[in-house]
């Protein structure tokens, strides 16, 4: 009989948002930004329970719809006050919050246009790969209409779990890992 091999645990962490966040991370611009908004939620698991020590990232162009890098070759426009990133840890009842202004449209594949919209990155222990998503928001209804990404998912999907809810500060955003509400996660 041959001795059995020993394999590498499947649970990784927690140690995200010890790890992966510093003290203004969840500023994508500077407090007081003339437009800026917060962007908060929750991170919840399959059964409706919070993940306290996720890490939610953003990153999103700028309010003319251009990134600061180098595959965008128009290049940013307003990059003054501008990071284009946040991070944010989540905290025992699993919330977050990003300090943002809204992006312009973004060109998209084949000549078309892509809706406003933040891309969104979840870590968390017991997972083994990043889950991406986006946010959408709800007063960008003929953008929304028209966006690629959008109009390739199933009509609840996209409005049920991509869409923004309008609150006193900004905008709400709860991030489901798994379950009923499971929210919209891409294949990169």
């Amino acid at each position: 009989m041959s001795k059995l091999g020993v394999t590498p645990s499947q649970t990784v962490g927690p140690y995200f948002a010890i790890g992966l966040t510093w003290d203004d991370g969840a500023d994508v611009v500077p407090q007081g930004t003339d437009g800026a908004f917060w962007i908060r939620g929750r991170v919840t698991d399959g059964n409706g329970a919070p993940i306290p020590d996720a890490v939610v990232e953003t990153w999103q162009a700028d309010r003319d719809g251009r990134f600061a890098h180098p595959d965008d070759p128009r290049g940013a426009v307003d990059w003054g006050v501008f990071r284009g990133l946040g991070r944010s840890g989540t905290d025992d009842d699993g919330r977050y919050g990003i300090y943002t202004i809204k992006p312009g449209r973004v060109p998209g594949q084949n000549g078309t246009t892509q809706a406003p919209h933040i891309d969104v990155t979840v870590m968390a222990r017991g997972m083994l790969k990043r889950l991406v998503t986006r946010i959408y928001f709800p007063e960008e209804e003929a953008a929304n209409a028209a966006d690629p990404v959008l109009s390739s998912l199933p009509a609840t999907a996209a409005s049920e779990t991509l869409m923004a809810i309008k609150s006193d500060d900004g905008y709400s955003f709860d991030i489901h890992l798994q379950g009923e509400n499971e929210t919209v996660f891409f294949d990169l």
